[in-house]
């Protein structure tokens, strides 16, 4: 044997001899033990029989020594032994080393095969293998074929037999490709090599081909065939996946296997063996293992890497991967997504929903095998969202359709030699209400409709199933799609008249199922003989009558079901409304007299009749016109029906001439009569009623309407005819042929409008006579005032009914006023007394006509007025509506001041009656003169008396008057303090004058005083003077008191003060009086009454009388004094004298301690105040006769009293002795009490005790100070800093305002900024929750304070901070370095992350908050120019590169320049973080035309002699620029062409250059060329005023693409005259050219903006509208008006109403959490999670209890540095080490269910624990976490049912643990009691405890107040854009832009007259030579930002 080692150019060809034939066998081995081995085949030339020998051959081959242990497998993996060997080593074959069978294979291995054609290519290729389209596409039939494969690949599959179609057109992943997927056994490299061989089918035994369905055998039956077994004959895979594209990649795992296979086919391989004439049917299995893409490097299966990733979990699959997919392909299964996957649906339909197939109206589906069918549909395409379907999700494949639309259903069976069975059913569709209900197939337009009415009552549709057959065939479940079966004999519509309509038999729909003994086409599109068969004579169908096979006469049995179908299901008229069952006695027959259902409407031909409705009716004599009353329905029915008929009640119209009810058969109905028809023959009919009344006044005095009259006018005769609609006469009613006529009266009445009502005055009825039609005779006795009606209306003869048949009869009114005629009589009105002399009145009069109205006064009559005794006189008479004589006097004598009686007469003349007498009492006038008594001018009296005067008050005629208010004053003068006497003269005129007395201070002597009398309030009364003589007074005037001590008298005067010892008695007190002239009065018992004292209530009338006064009580208190009064008051004096008295101290008798300042002193410090210790008397009085010797009998005492510096010292100011010096020894402050004493006496004071000065400052609630505090850098700390003052021994000092400061180093910032903080009145001071920002590491913060000078012990805070792994830093930009930047191109993708301060990537960030800006130019520093263009990022990859952001397919501005670059993220609404700058330089893109610098002029020529009238162009520079008008095309070198070309083909005139030559070139160097002095030849030809083309084109070799050439036009002539003026008109042209084009250019921008707002408008709306129903959703609804501050006042509310939920109180994990400074740190378990229920929290939290201080992270780096930082004081659990093949599914059922039903009723509401958990974030980690720690735990309300629940599981299954909502637990090992499994009291767990969520109304509120900010945002968007828009529509309107248009219409018109002078083609909206001027302006304006938004 010889061995070579090496790798293999060429497969050899197969072997021709056998496996024992004496050739040397060529082998292939790949050696696999190591990683590191050679990845090479090795190719081996075997010679050896045995194992043995073949073993140590292979050893020497690679040198493996022969000790070395492997073993040498198939590439199956089944290992080669002595048994196998001759069996597996063969040509050819493929082999692995490996360590072990099931070794991973280390690196892909090529397995090479041979897939020669099968015989049966050649013998069975008469057979149908192509797709025959029959109309339709056959793409869906090749899927077919895929999924016949995927479904027998997964028919043993006991679970989700899934099958997958991806479309994958997303071109950013490759090329597009079609892969079918599916679940299925999967295929050994073998049987792969097998699908390979063309035509290789299940049936073919083991020969030369090992098949992989070798010893097959037929699957059992089952319902409808649907076996799976539709794999059949080895052709449609293939044939399938090169109908749809170039090339396809079978990928394949077994179950059992290690290696996936791998086979790839190509037209394009085939091809290339072909020419080099290689082995056409040869190639490679590669064999590797899951989820190795190595091999895919090719950009065009780029997706085949994602695909290759999900091989990692599954055990077992295929893969079809289709690639080079034909063009018109895709874009089939782009635009006819909905159709082709409906096809499918359809061609599986029985297979995706079970034998009965898709039952949408089903209430219960049964379980079956076939629920677990899954083909789904996927296509992904870029940029949008991928489609994906279920075909069990579709619901309208047309079998569906079928199914759900059937009424009833037919089984039948049949057998078909020997094994042959068809399966049928037949569907009937019936009539439903107007319309079929067969349902309709897109492919066969089936509806033929007669459009010829019957005289029945519904129009039948006699084509519901159209031409369309009845049968659809499936073969082993599937459709086979080309063919169907039109009917059967026993099925087909009859010839004669059956038992049901002919149109039932159109109303069928069939499905028949055959099983594999019928054969069909190899593509499975069409049955062979299936049709042939079953229309056999010998072939017999039997019915099936639930399940079971009936043999009976099927035609019989179908007819008999299809007339009972009919009858049961077909409805045409549907009555609803229903109102009674009625028996109808208009029938002549009682059997058919009830039951009768009304009803009030049908439906009927897609219409509906109601109640009311107006119709006709049609074959009725005569034909009716009327309304429907009901309709009749016979039959005992109560509710909606569908019926073929009924009857219908109708009430005749017009009803006013037809009073008739007609019941008729509702199929007499006119359906086509509208409505409208009806209306207007009624209102025809109506025309003939009488309609209104004429009238006339023959004799005059005609009423007009609203006419006023006087009264008693009269009213002429009335003559009236009654006129019809058509002006004709009438005396009575029309007749009619169902009523008599009637004869009609007028009736006429006069009624008077009253406010108590209306009152009818006159009636009259009028016949019709001879001579007048209807008349009334004149009416002469109308008189009362009022409103009238004058009412004439028709009436029925007989009953004098104004109405009828519910119509009123015409009728007439005339509305009039009657008023008042002229005066006859008059009266006089009541008057307004009193009536004074001399004082002025008015006498009001009634005038009245004949008829008593009230009238006015004629202008001619003027009053007379009389009285006896009386001078009378008037000024002015009122003659309106109120008569009225004003301004009467009277004036005479009266005898008093009530006034006398008069007669007063007035007379007017010329009125019947002239006069009227009324009786007047006339009062004296008003006041004029005072008359006072007595008389005499000189009056006396006594000083203190009062004198009475007699005073009368007169008018003017002298006689006594009254007044109101009369007051008379008297006032006296000559002397101070005088009275002033009034009286009231009001009521008689006269009184008495009087008043108070007449008192003068101190008179010795008599005084002369003066009294002047008069009226104040009447001026114009003089006043009246007296002369009074004054006498001095006899009454007391003095009073003296006396204090009597032994025989002396002591005067005690007015206010002395008397010293007096305190608490004693004054005796002895005497008092005395004295009169006006100092004469001494006896006190007798009358004024001794009169003498009071205010010292004592009691007093001693009879020692008064004897001049003595009470005893005086001295006050207790020297601070007390009595003030004594003495007081005398009678008529005519009041006297008073007073003295105080003022005690003195009495002996002492007590002492009293009083503190002069604070009571606190500091411990260790003397007391500050000083204390006085008094002497005091009985009544607490301080003695102050003490000396300065007193001190000595001081003591002074108390607990903890240092008496080392105690001193005492006399006060002599205040004589008090002053204690100082107060000191205690340290101890416990607080209250002392201090005892002092004196003599005998003794008194006790506190003293408050507080603590020393401070002397040091400590940190409260921090008690771990050692250890640095972790914080993360830019975050505050957990708690503030709180910092206490303590003195040497250790008390809290309160000392206040102690200034505190906090020192730190200059790296390290603090916010809030380093501040002082003063202590409050406890000594303490809140510096607050500070943040620290610094660099990583340890930093120290000094606390710093001093008091008194003296700085204080403070401590030093030590943080060590960790970088943020949330702030963000820097931005982090990547892309192509090296790409060039051409304008109007893509920009290379940039790749953006955002980096935080600890180095790594931000996740979770919106992809709104990173832009993209960029700008022209380079900007100075940071700074953004302000045109700068903001561009978003594009769509993230889900799942992929979590944290970049890729900015793709961005364009590249369209102006050559430098530009800047620069990404920036929105940390927050103020703060931007941006990238550094990126310039760029865009460059020019590809050359396409050829343009001039500047645009010239129309050139005009001639060929005459003139050079410069011959001259074209004199210089014109001519550049190649991109398609956006960038100079470019540096590099090239070549030459421009001028030729000249006419604008018409059949022109053969063309003018000629100079030296007659046809075409002149120029060079072209550097981009340019200089076209120079262009000039036509002198005579040259043209015709004349023709327009010509000068042509430019490029001739540059290097161009790969022609440029477009540029054309000028120009104008010749052969008159050099009409040259220069068509050169002139030439120039205007031009001017005005650009002029409309720049006009044209702003009205174009103009348009496209407004159009754009309105877009804006629109949308701004849509959003406002969609935002306020999602409002009213919540029931918030916004009012129209002040929408802003409602929508405000509505957020602000909810957020009041959030921070209110947020703020209550709810428990929380008060455990501190770990600082989560990487993002890999999760934090501590017991912040992981949240349990609303109290009960569970407490129970989980202690159950839990190990674990809840546990920091979780994600990564074992991670937990280590936490290990390592804490010194392994932490327990840390690393995410990455967790076996989660073990972890609990969190989606399983609790364990007494089982197979989704109870095995036993629980009790006690069993619940998962993790169940009740809710993750606030990381929900995937969470659910690891607490997965591992709970597992199963399940919590239960208590002990009892636990125990039940336990005893029950275990009977099943392994119970996990039980915790109760009690808190107790069972162990998964059944264990419970004790204190261990006991949970403690809530406040036991020290915080370690489950935080509650946040209730449920903060996430409503939440999206609540999300969705009102929303819908502000949209309100100020809206009402934004739409000033926007209404500004710039008025800018429209403008004087300016209509000045504009005008200008633009005047020039477009000139420019229109110019072109057609010059003899041009008018330019329409421009001409040519615009194009050219439009793209050099271009170049000047900026670049347009929605090109760069692309």
């Amino acid at each position: 044997m010889a061995a070579v080692a090496g790798s293999s150019t060429k497969a050899p060809g197969p072997s021709l001899s056998g496996p024992h034939g004496s050739r040397d066998r060529t082998v292939f081995l790949f050696d696999r033990r190591r990683e590191q081995g050679d990845p090479k085949e090795k190719v081996l030339s075997c010679g050896e029989e045995t194992y043995r020998g073949f073993r140590s051959a292979v050893c020497q081959a690679l040198c493996i020594s022969s000790d070395d242990n492997f073993v040498i497998t198939t590439t199956n993996r089944k290992e080669v032994t002595d048994d196998n060997f001759n069996e597996i080593v063969q040509e050819g074959v493929t082999l692995y080393l490996l360590q072990s069978v099931d070794q991973t294979l280390l690196s892909a291995t090529k397995e090479r095969i041979d897939f020669l054609p099968h015989y049966d290519t050649l013998i069975k290729s008469g057979m149908y293998e192509y797709y025959a389209s029959e109309g339709q596409n056959p793409l869906p039939f090749a899927f077919a074929e895929l999924i016949d494969n995927s479904l027998s690949a997964t028919s043993r599959n006991t679970g989700i037999r899934s099958i997958q179609i991806k479309l994958l057109f997303d071109e950013s992943q490759g090329k597009p490709a079609v892969a079918v997927i599916d679940n299925g056994r999967g295929m050994t490299s073998k049987q792969l090599n097998n699908w390979a061989v063309y035509r290789l089918s299940k049936f073919t035994r083991q020969g030369d081909f090992e098949s992989d369905h070798s010893g097959y055998v037929r699957p059992p039956p089952v319902p409808r065939s649907l076996n799976s077994d539709i794999s059949y004959f080895g052709v449609g895979g293939k044939q399938a996946v090169f109908f749809i594209g170039q090339s396809a990649r079978m990928i394949s795992k077994p179950a059992d296997s290690h290696d996936v296979h791998e086979l790839f086919l190509s037209k394009e391989d085939f091809e290339k063996k072909e020419k080099n004439k290689e082995a056409i049917y040869s190639g490679y299995i590669r064999n590797r293992k899951p989820s190795d893409s190595a091999h895919i490097t090719s950009d065009d299966e780029r997706f085949l890497h994602s695909l290759i990733m999900e091989e990692r979990d599954k055990k077992s699959f295929t893969a079809v991967v289709v690639t080079g997919v034909q063009p018109d392909h895709m874009q089939y299964l782009k635009n006819y997504f909905n159709l082709w996957t409906r096809q499918l649906a359809h061609i599986y339909h029985y297979y995706i929903h079970g034998p009965k197939g898709n039952e949408t109206n089903a209430t219960v589906k049964e379980a079956g095998p076939f629920n677990n069918i899954d083909i789904e549909i996927l296509m992904f395409e870029k940029g949008k969202v991928p489609r994906m379907v279920n075909l069990r999700e579709i619901k309208d494949d047309m079998q569906t359709l079928y199914i759900n639309s059937a009424a009833d259903s037919f089984e039948f069976k049949s057998h078909v030699e020997g094994e042959g069975i068809v399966e049928g059913i037949i569907r009937y569709h019936p009539f439903l209400y107007d319309k079929e209900t067969y349902p309709d197939d897109p492919c066969f337009p089936s509806r033929l409709k007669d459009d010829d009415d019957d005289d029945d009552c519904f129009v039948v549709e006699k084509g519901a199933r159209g031409k369309r057959p009845i049968f659809e065939c499936f073969w082993n479940g599937r459709l086979i799609p080309y063919t169907s079966v039109e009917d059967f004999d026993w099925c087909a519509p009859p010839k004669k008249r059956g038992l049901a309509p002919i149109e039932c038999y159109n109303r069928i729909s069939g499905t028949l199922f055959t099983n594999d003994k019928f054969q069909v086409s190899t593509n499975k599109l069409t049955f062979m003989d299936l049709e042939l068969k079953l229309k056999d004579k010998n072939t017999l169908f039997t019915r099936v009558f639930n399940g079971q096979e009936q043999r009976m006469k099927i035609d019989r049995e179908f007819a008999l079901w299809l007339k009972d179908c009919h009858e049961k299901y077909d409805k045409q008229i549907k009555f609803t409304l229903f109102k009674e069952i009625s028996t109808r006695t208009d029938l002549a027959s009682k059997r058919m007299q009830s039951p009768w259902a009304t009803y009030s409407a049908i439906e009927w031909d897609g219409k509906t009749y109601r109640t009311g409705q107006l119709v006709k009716t049609i074959k009725t004599l005569p034909i009716f016109y009327g309304s429907i009353l009901k309709f009749f329905l016979y039959g005992d029915h109560d509710g909606d029906v569908y019926a073929t008929g009924g009857e219908v009640q109708l009430a005749l119209e017009p009803q006013a001439l037809y009073d008739e009810i007609k019941i008729i058969p509702i199929s007499k109905l006119d359906r086509a009569m509208s409505e409208k028809v009806v209306k207007k023959y009624i209102e025809d009919e109506m025309a003939r009623l009488p309609d209104r009344l004429s009238v006339t006044w023959p004799e005059g005095d005609e009423l007009l309407p609203n006419e006023i009259k006087l009264a008693g006018t009269p009213i002429g005769a009335l003559r009236i005819e009654i006129l019809n609609k058509k002006g004709e006469a009438m005396q009575k009613l029309p007749g009619t042929s169902h009523g008599g006529s009637k004869k009609l009266l007028v009736e006429l009445k006069v009624i008077l409008h009253s406010p108590v009502g209306n009152k009818e005055i006159i009636s009259h009825i009028s016949q019709h006579g001879g001579k007048w039609p209807y008349w009334f005779k004149k009416m002469e006795n109308i008189h009362k005032l009022g409103s009238y009606t004058l009412k004439l209306q028709v009436v029925l003869n007989e009953s004098n009914a104004d109405t009828y048949a519910g119509r009123p009869l015409p009728s007439k009114m005339f509305k009039f006023n009657i008023v008042e005629g002229k005066p006859e009589k008059f009266s006089v009105s009541l008057l307004d007394p009193p009536f004074r002399v001399g004082v002025p009145f008015n006498i009001p009069l009634d005038l009245q006509d004949e008829f008593g109205h009230p009238t006015q006064l004629a202008s001619d009559i003027e009053p007379i007025l009389e009285a006896s005794g009386l001078t009378l006189q008037y000024e002015e008479i009122n003659r309106g509506t109120n008569c009225v004589i004003k301004g009467v006097t009277a004036k005479g004598h009266v005898n008093n001041y009530l006034g006398k009686n008069f007669n007063l007469k007035v007379i007017l003349p010329g009125l019947k009656e002239d006069s009227q007498i009324l009786k007047i009492r006339l009062l004296p006038g008003p006041p004029r003169q005072l008359k006072v008594k007595p008389d005499s001018e000189m009056l006396k009296i006594e000083n203190g008396t009062s004198f009475p005067f007699q005073v009368e008050v007169l008018d003017e005629a002298g006689n006594i008057t009254a007044q109101p208010k009369l007051i008379v004053h008297c006032k006296f003068v000559g002397a101070p303090n005088l009275p002033v006497y009034a009286v009231d003269c009001s009521n008689a005129g006269t009184n008495i004058l009087t008043g108070p007395v007449v008192h003068v201070q101190n008179i010795k002597k008599d005084q002369m005083l003066k009294a002047r009398i008069e009226i104040p309030s009447c001026k114009d009364v003089p006043p009246v003077e007296k002369t009074i003589k004054l006498l001095p007074s006899s009454h007391v005037a003095r009073l003296q008191i006396f204090s009597v001590e032994g025989q002396k008298a002591i005067q005690i005067k007015h206010q002395d003060e008397i010293n007096w010892i305190a608490g004693d008695v004054m005796h002895n007190l005497i008092f005395q009086m004295y009169d006006e002239g100092e004469r001494e009065i006896i006190i007798t018992a009358d004024l001794a009454e009169k003498i009071k004292v205010n010292w004592t209530p009691r007093i001693n009338r009879d020692q008064m009388i004897q001049g003595l006064l009470p005893d005086v009580k001295v006050p207790t208190s020297v601070k007390d004094v009595r003030y004594c009064l003495i007081t005398f008051h009678d008529d005519h004096v009041s006297l008073e004298s007073a003295f105080t008295v003022r005690p003195l101290p009495d002996e002492p008798k007590h002492i009293k301690c009083k503190l002069k300042g604070p009571n606190t002193l500091q411990m260790g410090e003397e007391l500050q105040s000083e204390i006085d210790v008094m002497v005091t008397d009985q009544y607490g009085n301080q003695i102050q006769t003490l000396s300065a010797s007193c001190i000595n009998s001081l003591g002074v005492s108390g607990n903890g009293l240092d008496k080392s510096n105690l001193k005492t010292t006399w006060q002599e100011s205040t004589q008090t002795m002053a204690v100082k010096g107060i000191r205690f020894y340290p101890g416990p402050p607080g209250s002392k009490e201090l005892c002092f004493a004196w003599r005998e006496f003794s008194d006790f004071l506190r003293v408050n005790l507080t603590s020393g000065p401070p002397v040091k400052l400590h940190l409260m609630d921090w008690p771990d100070l050692e250890e640095p505090i972790a914080v993360i850098n830019g975050r505050e700390l957990q708690k503030p800093l709180i910092v206490q003052l303590y003195d040497q021994w250790e008390n809290p000092s309160p000392e206040p305002n102690v200034k505190i400061s906090l020192v730190k180093a200059s790296n390290l910032k603090i916010i809030p900024s380093s501040q002082q903080h003063k202590t409050d009145e406890n000594g303490r001071a809140n510096l607050g929750i500070i943040s620290i920002h610094a660099p990583r590491g340890e930093h120290t913060l000094q606390l710093k304070a001093s008091y008194n000078r003296n700085t204080l012990d403070c401590p030093i805070i030590k943080f060590n901070v960790l970088p943020d792994p949330e702030k963000p830093v820097c931005l982090n930009v990547k892309y192509d370095k090296n790409a060039s930047f051409a304008a109007g191109s893509t920009f290379p993708d940039f790749m953006v992350s955002v980096i935080s301060e600890d180095s790594n990537i931000i996740k979770n960030i919106n992809p709104a908050r990173v832009s993209m800006k960029i700008w022209e130019g380079l900007s100075s520093g940071n700074r953004i120019p302000a045109n700068v263009t903001t561009l978003g990022c594009s769509k993230v990859k889900d799942g992929k590169d979590e944290g970049f952001f890729y900015f793709r397919d961005k364009m590249v501005p369209e102006r050559v320049g430098t530009y800047s670059i620069q990404f920036a993220f929105a940390i927050d609404k103020t703060n931007i973080l941006s990238s550094e700058q990126i310039i760029i330089e865009v460059v020019a893109n590809d050359p396409v035309q050829l343009l001039p610098e500047s645009l010239p002029a129309t050139p005009v020529v001639s060929n005459v002699r003139t050079v410069a009238s011959r001259t074209l162009i004199k210089d014109l520079c001519l550049h190649i620029k991109d398609e956006y008008n960038n100079r470019t095309g540096y590099d090239l070198v070549g030459k421009i062409i001028a030729a000249i070309k006419s604008s018409s083909e059949e022109d053969t005139e063309i003018p000629v250059f100079q030296g007659k030559v046809k075409t002149i070139e120029f060079p072209f160097n550097r981009g340019s060329a200089e076209i120079v002095n262009l000039v036509l030849a002198e005579n040259s030809p043209g015709r004349d005023s023709t327009e010509y083309i000068l042509e430019f084109e490029a001739d540059l070799p290097t161009l790969a693409k022609p440029l477009e050439p540029y054309r000028l036009s120009f104008m010749f002539y052969n008159d050099f005259k009409k040259q220069q003026r068509m050169a002139t008109l030439t120039r205007e042209r031009d001017e005005l050219s650009k002029s409309i084009a720049v006009y044209r250019n702003m009205f174009d921008t103009t348009e496209q903006l407004i159009t754009e707002m309105k877009c804006q408008v629109q949308e701004a709306e849509t959003k406002q509208s969609h935002l306020k129903n999602e409002l009213k959703k919540h029931q918030i609804d916004i009012p129209q008006t002040s929408i802003l501050q409602c929508v405000d006042s509505l957020i602000k509310q909810k957020m009041l109403e959030q921070e209110g939920v947020k703020k209550s109180p709810r428990r929380a994990c008060t455990l501190s959490n770990y600082p989560k400074d990487n993002q890999d740190i999760l934090g501590k378990i017991a912040h992981l999670a949240q349990i609303e229920d109290d009960r569970a929290a407490k129970v989980i939290s202690w159950h839990m209890a190990s674990d809840m201080d546990c920091v979780v992270t994600l990564t074992t780096a991670a937990a280590r540095r936490i290990f390592d930082e804490t010194q392994g004081r932490q327990q840390v659990l690393p995410l990455d080490s967790v076996y989660k093949k073990t972890l609990p599914d969190w989606n399983r059922t609790l364990p007494h269910l089982r197979n989704g039903r109870n095995h036993f009723r629980p009790i006690g509401n069993p619940v998962f624990a993790r169940d009740l958990l809710t993750f606030p974030e990381n929900v995937e980690h969470c659910q690891i976490v607490f997965g591992m720690l709970l597992g199963d735990t399940i919590i239960i309300d208590n002990l009892d049912a636990a125990n039940h629940y336990r005893k029950e599981v275990v009977k099943i299954t392994h119970c996990p643990t039980l915790l109760t909502r009690e808190g107790d637990r069972i162990r998964s090992n059944g264990k419970f009691g004790g204190l261990q499994n006991k949970a403690p009291p809530m406040d036991k767990l020290r915080g370690m405890v489950f935080g509650a969520p946040m209730p449920k109304l903060y996430s409503v509120l939440s999206g609540q107040i999300d969705l009102l900010q929303q819908y502000r945002t949209a309100v100020v968007k809206l009402h934004s854009v739409n000033q926007d828009l209404h500004l710039q529509l008025q800018s429209l309107n403008t004087p300016e832009m209509q000045k504009r248009k005008q200008e633009l219409a005047e020039q477009e018109k000139s420019l229109k007259l110019i072109e057609e002078k010059l003899g041009m083609t008018p330019s329409g909206k421009g001409t040519e030579s615009l194009l050219p001027l439009e793209a050099l302006d271009m170049s000047d304006s900026p670049t347009p930002p929605k090109r760069m938004r692309r």
